[in-house]
């Protein structure tokens, strides 16, 4: 595999673990639910390296579907480099905005890309996948930067997006009309695209029976090689066909001369007198007789085709096409659909609601309470999709949006509030009336640093602390609902029962440590080993491990087990 090479490089290649934990603050009054929730529809305020790394307790392996807008770096976004890397280069680079005189620009940009879909890809479910836009000023680099973090193996299209069917007259040499969608996948062998079910004037040439729909497929005889009598000797038999084309199959290949009154004629697989064999087996052409079309000719003549059923729902659909095009997709709509909502323009360069609406549609199952992600909000489209595809098909999908620009509240969140009760002048029946739903609102709080304990410096809530001690210590998703403060106890892995003797109080922390009281006071072993996590202990190895319980002391900076 080619190598793509930028400056800073180096340093960023692991820096998606170097970043630390942060708390994640509840804000009641931006909710819009009458219990905020980390396992609601989120939208997160705060910078989303942050808040993606803040996501990996709850969310490791949950996100089926991803979906991301990041700046396309054409000069002319007004976009800075942010990240704190250690390193004098990149440390001079902070908060400079990045525009077409800045020579290292692409080198920025992927410097800020890659610890981001590093976090990406550990969010995503192993059959996840995720879509990311971009225009011809990164698309090839980002391909390459894809290629490396999640594997060439897994990557599953890039969609040529038109945008802009009349052309950017302001572009040279050519109009422009479209950007571009990378697709990947975190395991292209378990990755399912989902596909777009017909228009009505597509589904002129299906028929319907009992089963459902269908229309001919390919012949029942089978052709090409291995096709013959010869080949496949027990997949040679007579198929009788009535008068009615009723189809009969025997299991001594003798023609029955009547049956339900009609009379019936032996098909055999022929080809110019030559015996070939017919693609199923006797049992399944017995078992599944009802999908079998008969078709005669002029001259009396009689052919077998398999019906071809829809496979998703029993209903007609297609595969999308490479060239992601409808005339909803333009620019303009998404400008539209804002004013729609607010009474004015409020955000430039939105996407359109029927764009995100089918990634989310293709990247997720609306009977598996997928949850969709999108670490670069904006206006909150990928919300307003989720939530409408949900109304339209009874979906469970839930939403988590991370914005970091100051407008998360008042554009962001307020037109998923507004999507949610209803926007009376809206010509849509369903937008009109609410589309239902609720979301809770966190702001990025403070760093969650073990250390900060000893000096009793902005500590931690004892959720936060939770959170981050379970996860790191097991590498497993914390359920916060598992918590019994007055037990200490704050979760189960597949080897652990986990506890927590903490919390943000000095006082407290000075005091406490693991006794042996306190140990015969855990509870039951479960067969499973006790992890304790306390300021101190006064037991020696013996008693701990006649106990069962493996200690870790408080403050740490991280501690991981090897799985």
């Amino acid at each position: 595999m080619a190598i793509l090479n930028f400056k800073g490089k180096a340093f960023v290649q692991n820096y998606h673990l170097q970043v630390k934990y942060h708390q994640l603050i509840p804000c009641k009054s931006k909710s819009l639910t009458d219990k905020v929730s980390l396992h609601d529809n989120l939208i997160i305020h705060g910078d989303n390296l942050k808040a993606l790394k803040a996501l990996l307790p709850t969310y490791a392996g949950k996100i089926k579907c991803i979906y991301i807008d990041p700046p396309y770096n054409t000069g002319n976004e007004k976009w800075a480099y942010n990240d704190n890397v250690n390193s004098p280069m990149m440390q001079d680079w902070l908060g400079k905005v990045v525009d077409k005189e800045d020579l290292t620009r692409h080198d920025k940009w992927l410097c800020m890309m890659t610890p981001r879909l590093k976090l990406l890809r550990e969010l995503l479910t192993e059959d996840g996948i995720i879509f990311v836009s971009i225009d011809d000023n990164e698309v090839h680099r980002l391909r390459m930067l894809m290629d490396e973090v999640f594997g060439e193996h897994n990557f599953v299209a890039l969609l040529p997006t038109v945008m802009n069917l009349k052309g950017n007259q302001d572009q040279f040499g050519f109009a422009g009309t479209h950007e571009y969608t990378i697709v990947f996948a975190r395991n292209v062998d378990t990755v399912k695209v989902g596909q777009f079910d017909l228009e009505q004037g597509e589904l002129d040439s299906w028929n319907e029976d009992e089963c459902g729909f269908f229309k001919k497929g390919a012949p029942l005889k089978a052709t090409g090689a291995e096709a013959t009598r010869a080949d496949r000797p027990k997949m040679y038999y007579p198929i009788f066909v009535s008068e009615k084309d009723e189809i009969c199959v025997t299991d001594d290949d003798i023609c029955p001369d009547e049956l339900k009154g009609s009379k019936y004629v032996a098909v055999y697989p022929l080809t110019d007198g030559r015996e070939m064999r017919w693609r199923w087996e006797k049992a399944k052409t017995k078992k599944d007789s009802k999908d079998i079309i008969v078709v005669r000719d002029s001259n009396g003549g009689i052919s077998l085709y398999k019906k071809q059923r829809p496979g998703l729902n029993g209903v007609p659909s297609r595969k999308p096409k490479t060239l992601f095009y409808k005339p909803e997709y333009s620019s303009g709509n998404g400008t539209s659909q804002i004013k729609e909502i607010f009474g004015q323009k409020v955000f430039d360069n939105p996407k359109p609601l029927e764009l995100l609406r089918d990634f989310v549609h293709l990247g997720s199952n609306s009977n598996d309470s997928d949850i969709i992600l999108d670490s670069t909000a904006g206006s909150g489209t990928t919300a307003h999709a989720v939530l409408e595809l949900n109304k339209e098909d009874g979906g469970n999908r839930r939403f988590i949006l991370v914005e970091c620009e100051d407008y998360a509240d008042k554009i962001t969140a307020e037109r998923v509030r507004r999507v949610i009760k209803g926007v009376k002048s809206a010509k849509d029946e369903n937008l009109k009336k609410g589309l239902g739903g609720t979301f809770s609102y966190f702001e990025l709080g403070d760093t969650i640093e073990m250390e900060s304990i000893l000096s009793g410096d902005k500590l931690p809530l004892y959720k936060e602390v939770a959170r981050y001690v379970f996860y790191t210590a097991t590498g497993e998703e914390f359920d916060e609902k598992q918590i019994d403060e007055k037990l200490n106890f704050i979760g189960e892995s597949r080897e652990y029962l986990v506890y927590l003797f903490y919390k943000p109080d000095i006082d407290y922390l000075k005091a406490t440590a693991l006794t042996l009281d306190r140990a015969q006071a855990l509870g039951p072993y479960k067969d499973k080993r006790r992890l304790v996590f306390a300021p101190t202990k006064y037991l020696d190895q013996d008693h701990l491990d006649s106990l069962r319980i493996d200690f870790a002391q408080l403050p740490f900076e991280i501690y991981k087990l090897v799985k």
